[in-house]
Parts: C-alpha cells; structure tokens; sequence
C-alpha cells in the first residue's frame, strides 16, 4: 500500500473508465467513483510483496486452492459508484476464479488480501481500504507493517489479530494448511 493522493474530475469515474485511463508511472484505484492516484511503492515494499506471492504462490498452485493476483491487480468491489480497489497480492479460491473475465476488472472480493505498507501510509486510508475489502467480501486481510515488524490480520467476522515477527501468518480456512513466518518474510 502506498500514500494515496486524489484527483478531482468533474463528474464520477466508472470502472470502464478507468481501463481507458493511462496516467505513465503512476498507479490507480477508484473508490466510490472517485479516482485515487498513487505513486509506485519504494523497492523495500516491492522485495515484502515478491517474496509473500512467492510463498503463497507456491502453496496455491500445489494444493490447486485457485489463483493469486500480483501487486495493483484491480478488482470490481462495488458498483454505482463504482469502486475498483487493488491490493499487492490477492488469491481468489477455485470455486470461484471462473467468475474472472480474461478483460476488464473480476467484479468480486478475493477470499485473500495482502497490503503492505508504506513508510507513509496514514493509518485511516488504510482502514477505510480494509473495510472496503471485507464489506466486498474478502474474508481475511493481512497487512503487514515492514516498520513496526509485524502484520494485523482482519477478518469477515469483524475479528483482529496482531502477528508479531516471532510468529506466521496463518491462511486460516482461507488457505487451510499455509504458515509463512512473518520474519521470514520481513528479513
């Protein structure tokens, strides 16, 4: 997750809009019709977000779980307004990847969401992105916090959960079977 910054336009922004849309080096969301612009996340992000789709990669395409979705990938989550959210990595499980079209943003919530921060992420945006992902459906959230070393974990049911360095993340029965220590991913 990078400091967002918005852009004003005169009327609300459609998801298809947004497709059409090229700002160069720049990456984008859409919440609530409203266009979100972002700088590219710093190398340090970029090396936490590899190394965790690596992992979780590896796990989901063994166990045959469904498909993961690399950084900015962008998913429908709401419409009229329309709000397209992207995450640094999220897995969709296979009983529902049929539903992603080979165009356009996959109208549904992945059952996983990954963020991890950056140095100048305000912690609202970042709650309000969460919430925006578990209102959609997404069943659990990690973000993961480079700084304090550490993630939280934010699930449907409205639970949280502090995973400190020592400790792994855990898939949960969202990724049943799959632990990654934290340090692992953080060092």
């Amino acid at each position: 997750m990078t400091r967002e910054m918005s852009i004003a336009i005169s009327s609300s922004m459609t998801a298809a809009q947004l497709e059409r849309l090229s700002l160069p080096d720049k990456q984008v969301e859409l919440v609530r019709g409203r266009l979100l612009v972002r700088e590219p996340p710093g190398s340090w992000h970029g090396r936490i977000s590899a190394g965790l789709t690596l992992r979780v990669g590896e796990y989901v395409q063994r166990h045959a779980l469904g498909d993961i979705f690399a950084q900015d990938t962008g998913f429908k989550i709401a419409a009229d307004p329309d709000t397209v959210r992207a995450a640094d990595l999220a897995f969709v499980a296979r009983d529902r990847t049929h539903r992603i079209a080979r165009r356009g943003y996959a109208e549904l919530a992945p059952d996983l969401v990954v963020e991890v921060l950056s140095p100048d992420d305000r912690p609202g945006e970042v709650l309000a992105k969460v919430a925006d992902w578990l209102d959609a459906g997404t069943r659990l959230v990690w973000v993961i916090d480079p700084e304090r070393l550490d993630a939280r974990v934010y699930r449907r049911d409205g639970t949280l959960s502090l995973v400190d360095a020592r400790a792994a993340l855990d898939g949960e029965d969202v990724l049943p079977g799959f632990a990654c220590p934290l340090h692992d991913i953080l060092e």
